[in-house]
């Protein structure tokens, strides 16, 4: 199961969505550099082109889509398949936050988007990519969840649905799939060190965030982006070929 080039995943494709900024952008950038080729997939068609240049245009493309669009979804995976021949890694990352909000002051429209993009578009890749993966003989599927859904806070109420959906879906896939060697795994990252904390509202400004979600850390610094890619990089690569159908906390402790 080693990689005597110390690529853990070479020849492999991966698809990341949400990729241009955060968790999505190191993990793309950290799967490239393990050997990967990576399509990068956002919202804005310019900033994912920017990216996959970044990592190469030979081992890499942009591919500009809202993750809740199933039509576009079955494009992306028509373009992978036409560019890299197969997808053996779908990181299912993209995400939108809720700062904390009394449950009578959200709209359900706010509701609808959340679930929307935290959780349907889950099965919207899900349904998207398992046929191929199906044809090839495995694959692996990763969904980026968060604590919240395992231990909500308050003001969180759509958000932490959202999350809880997800992880539900995932041991839902994982055991569904497993007699086709597709693994499925979430990883539950708490509030990380991104552009998108000053979204859930913990400061009035981003050191102020930043110092008071620490402190309630038990390991009393933030999440960094490159400690959920190196959870996603072990989770796509061969080591984790036994894994399937878990939720693996990157979390500084704050989940006990």
């Amino acid at each position: 199961m080693s990689n005597d080039t110390g690529k853990r995943l070479e020849g492999k494709v991966a698809i990341v969505t949400g990729a241009v900024s955060g968790l999505g952008l190191a993990s793309a950038r950290l799967f490239a550099q393990h050997g990967a080729k990576v399509v990068i997939v956002d919202l804005d068609e310019q900033k994912v082109a920017q990216v996959a240049h970044e990592l190469g245009d030979e081992r890499a493309f942009g591919f500009a889509a809202d993750v809740t669009d199933e039509v576009r979804i079955e494009q992306l995976i028509g373009a992978t398949i036409e560019r890299f021949g197969k997808i053996d890694i779908y990181y299912n990352n993209a995400g939108v936050p809720l700062s904390a909000t009394p449950v009578e002051d959200i709209e359900l429209a706010r509701w609808h988007r959340i679930m929307d993009v935290n959780a349907t578009a889950i099965f919207i890749a899900a349904k998207a990519v398992v046929p191929q993966m199906k044809r090839q003989g495995g694959g692996c599927f990763i969904v980026t969840a968060s604590t919240s859904g395992e231990r909500p806070r308050p003001g969180l109420s759509a958000y932490s649905a959202s999350k809880g959906a997800a992880i539900v879906l995932v041991k839902a896939l994982a055991i569904e799939l497993a007699p086709f060697n597709i693994r499925v795994n979430a990883i539950n990252p708490v509030a990380a060190n991104t552009p998108m904390l000053e979204q859930f509202g913990f400061g009035a400004t981003r050191e102020e965030a930043v110092q008071r979600f620490a402190a309630t850390i038990p390991l009393g610094h933030l999440v960094e982006a490159e400690d959920v890619a190196y959870a996603a990089l072990y989770l796509a690569s061969d080591e984790a070929r036994s894994v399937t159908g878990i939720t693996l906390n990157v979390d500084g402790g704050r989940g006990i």
